[in-house]
């Protein structure tokens, strides 16, 4: 099988770790915007010019005609034992036909760059990285972010959500300081640190991301509301109820105020910012 619908997409040494976890999601009725899987196999043939391949890709059956988040899904990508989290690439905004070639032919390369053969090698993971793709659609947020259902840093028995306006890349990569959360077990806000939010992540019209500027009154401003918090609370719990550890949720709400669920992992890194996995005791 070369491709599937990412729903159908439950070997994880054909589509990788991450189509895995939102092929469960899916399954499990969660917000996961729908879309494709392809196999390592395919995307390699894809990455390296094979006729035959590049051809299918373009016949494939899209989530949308509009922009496209093409994401890595890596054979032992987000497992228990390591997130990749900021190894690997995802291409956000991207259009059907050259651009999504480009993008699935980018996102391989990025497997084979020096950080991520590097990580490979400190877990003593399979030194040559076979390479899935996650197609969906792309969220076109409000505001974005992460969510840790045990404290990343302390291990404390809480949530902790991070959000900034736009896109949620500019979290994940740390461009941006978020507003910081915390969230009791039932949902009561314990905390808040309000963050500098000075730019926001938009798509390019062809692919990519820009980051405007936001202006002072709305960078200063909370990101998120009591109901949108409850929402991730819920989110949270829901999750509980599919896996078995704590998690490690990004996420975005649409700006109609929908909730969408965009990548699921078990918690390993102690902090994205300094870039450090450390697997959670």
């Amino acid at each position: 099988m070369r491709w599937s619908p990412l729903i159908d997409a439950t070997d994880p040494e054909r589509f990788g770790g991450k189509a895995v976890s939102l092929a469960r999601a899916l399954g499990a009725g969660l917000p996961v915007p729908p879309g494709l899987a392809l196999a390592d196999s395919f995307v390699a043939a894809i990455a390296q010019g094979h006729r035959a391949a590049t051809a299918e890709l373009a016949q494939l059956p899209l989530p949308c005609t509009a922009e496209l988040a093409v994401r890595s899904s890596a054979v032992g990508e987000d497992s228990a034992s390591a997130s990749f989290a900021g190894q690997h690439r995802s291409e956000l905004g991207v259009l059907p036909g050259e651009p999504l070639r480009e993008a699935v032919r980018a996102v391989w390369r990025s497997g084979f760059r020096e950080g991520a053969l590097g990580y490979r090698a400190r877990l003593g993971l399979d030194p040559s990285p076979r390479m899935g793709v996650v197609i969906q659609p792309l969220i076109n947020a409000g505001v974005a972010g992460v969510m840790f259902t045990r404290n990343p840093i302390t291990g404390a028995n809480e949530r902790v959500i991070e959000a900034a306006w736009g896109l949620g890349d500019c979290v994940v990569q740390g461009r941006v300081v978020p507003d910081l959360y915390r969230l009791s077990l039932d949902g009561t806000v314990i905390g808040l640190t309000q963050g500098a939010k000075r730019t926001e992540a938009r798509p390019l019209p062809t692919v990519g991301l820009a980051a405007p500027p936001v202006p002072d009154e709305r960078g200063s401003a909370p990101t998120l509301n009591h109901d949108e918090l409850q929402a991730l609370h819920n989110l949270a719990l829901q999750c509980g109820q599919v896996w078995k550890c704590d998690h490690d949720i990004e996420w975005a709400f649409a700006q109609d105020g929908t909730l969408y669920l965009l990548q699921h992992r078990p918690i390993t890194t102690r902090s994205r910012q300094r870039g450090q996995d450390v697997t959670q005791p």
